[in-house]
């Protein structure tokens, strides 16, 4: 199990909301909290999981308190949209962590508390993240549900021209179109995608709308994921030299780089392949240790490599991927 994700799943096995019920509230500091929330999400896109467990193990107690003795119901509001955007994070980093099954409880309780702030946008980001467990947990159908109906709902307000409403609705989209990728399903991914284009197109240059990085660049990095979801590895590769995704988040960069693994393994490109792996190990080395895909890859690539390379063996090594010799 990697650092951080042991702590974050005691974290969300603790009675917190019961302790607030019972223990006597102080007086929420908004501003001090606020700014945990956004500390917490800045250390999600670090991939420093273990630095966020820390800070949340003192955050959660903290806001799910809050949450009870805000003042007026303008600030309970408040208070419940740092609680949701706050366990968002917890989701994102689990989901990272290759834990779907906590992600879900995490996920799950951000529901509950945009509700009890009556912020539909929230409710669909929470949405957004709730399709990204079921598609790490390999619920394909689950997870095109959740995002085409969330995406469906938001249609109306998107079309006010509300844009945080458009760049929701274009991250759902995405989503649908992952799903429909895993299953098979080429003519819904790509109607799914070009959808996410025209929406993008509106947003601009992108946005961290509920920190889903939504925009342009967002939605080239999805189509390879797409194309090499169909085993198109011709035509992932293509995108993906077109596409600059450095302004994103560090998490973002990862992924992009595991697709590129996966691109360069199904054209049996080793030498390649490796490249990308050194590159996402580099970029974000918790995600590279933690995901089960990755340790699949070089698994993979060991299989491909007659003589595999000391980088290649190293990358075993730290993942401990058994290297297999064949019989003679």
């Amino acid at each position: 199990m990697a650092p951080g994700a042991s702590r974050l799943r005691l974290v969300l096995s603790t009675a917190h909301s019961l302790k607030a019920i019972l223990g006597q509230p102080e007086t929420p500091d908004v501003p001090a909290l606020r700014a945990g929330v956004d500390r917490a999400w800045s250390l999600t896109h670090e991939g420093n999981y273990a630095d966020l467990a820390e800070l949340l193990e003192g955050l959660v107690p903290r806001l799910e308190s809050a949450t009870r003795a805000g003042a007026s119901e303008q600030e309970r509001a408040e208070l419940f949209r740092l609680l949701a955007s706050m366990y968002h994070t917890c989701s994102a980093a689990l989901a990272n962590l290759g834990e779907p099954e906590t992600a879900w409880i995490a996920v799950d309780r951000a529901v509950v508390a945009a509700e009890r702030a009556f912020d539909p946008l929230l409710m669909a980001a929470g949405a957004f993240r709730l399709s990204i467990v079921f598609i790490g947990a390999r619920h394909y159908g689950q997870a095109a549900q959740v995002s085409g109906s969330a995406a469906d709902a938001l249609e109306p307000l998107a079309e006010t021209g509300q844009l945080e409403a458009v760049a929701l609705r274009g991250a759902l989209t995405l989503q649908r179109a992952l799903a429909a990728g895993r299953l098979n399903q080429a003519e819904e991914a790509y109607k799914h995608l070009r959808l996410a284009k025209e929406l993008a197109e509106r947003v601009g240059e992108g946005r961290n709308d509920y920190s889903t990085e939504f925009g342009p660049t967002n939605v080239a990095l999805h189509e390879v994921t797409v194309a090499v979801d169909l085993g198109d590895a011709g035509i992932a590769l293509r995108a993906a030299g077109a596409v600059d995704p450095s302004g994103l988040s560090l998490e973002r960069q990862a992924r992009f780089g595991i697709d590129l693994v996966r691109a360069h393994t199904q054209r049996r490109q080793v030498d390649e392949a490796v490249t990308a792996l050194v590159n996402v190990r580099q970029t974000l080395p918790e995600m590279f240790r933690a995901k089960p895909a990755v340790k699949q890859l070089v698994a993979d690539l060991l299989v491909m490599s007659s003589l595999p390379s000391n980088q290649l063996l190293a990358l075993a090594s730290e993942l401990g991927v058994q290297v297999k010799r064949a019989s003679s």
